[in-house]
C-alpha cells in the first residue's frame, strides 16, 4: 500500500518532527509513506470571509496539484464521518481489499480546506469535535495509521 499524506504548512517544533520520523520508520514495514508538506498561505488575524475563501482556494489549488488522479483521498475535515480506531482500520484494510493501492490523506492549513478539496476526497474523516493545530494533526494521523496497520495484522498495541 502507498500513503500519501499531503499536509498545508511547516513543522517547526523539533518535538513533532521527532514523532514524525518514528512514526514514519515504523509505518516503513507495512506501507510506502512518502509526506507532501506544502506552503501556507499568511492568515491575518481578522480575516474576513472573502479573504479567508480566497486563502482556502489558493492552498486547496496546491492541494489538488499534489493528488494523483487514481488516489483515493481522504480528507480530514470536521464535518467527516468518525470512526473507532477499529472501524479506521477496518476502512484501511477494506480499501486494499478494494484494489485501491494508493491512499491520500489530506490536511487542511489552519483555515480548513476548501470546497474544492472537500468536493475531490472519495471520503471525509474527522478525529474528533475538537480543533487540533494541523501541524500536531500529522502525528496523530500517523499514528492512528500506525494502529491500524497493527490491528489489520493482529499485533498487540497498547489500548
Amino acid at each position: 500500500m502507498n500513503i500519501t499524506i499531503v499536509a498545508v504548512g511547516k513543522i517547526k517544533e523539533k518535538y513533532l518532527t521527532d514523532a514524525i520520523r518514528e512514526y514514519s520508520k515504523r509505518l516503513s514495514r507495512y506501507c510506502k509513506l512518502d509526506i507532501v508538506e506544502l506552503q501556507d498561505e499568511q492568515t491575518p488575524d481578522k480575516v474576513g470571509e472573502t479573504t479567508e475563501s480566497l486563502i482556502k482556494q489558493k492552498e486547496g489549488l496546491r492541494i489538488l496539484r499534489t493528488i494523483k488522479e487514481d488516489s483515493y483521498v481522504i480528507g480530514l475535515a470536521l464535518e467527516g464521518k468518525k470512526l473507532s480506531s477499529e472501524g479506521f482500520a477496518q476502512k484501511m484494510d477494506h480499501l486494499a481489499i478494494q484494489g485501491k493501492s494508493h491512499i491520500t490523506f489530506v490536511i487542511g492549513g489552519s483555515l480548513g480546506l476548501s470546497p474544492e478539496v472537500l468536493k475531490r476526497a472519495d471520503f471525509l474523516l474527522s478525529f474528533s469535535d475538537m480543533t487540533f493545530p494541523h501541524q500536531l494533526m500529522r502525528v496523530i494521523l500517523l499514528e492512528q495509521v500506525y494502529r491500524g496497520y497493527r490491528i489489520i495484522h493482529h499485533e498487540p498495541y497498547h489500548k
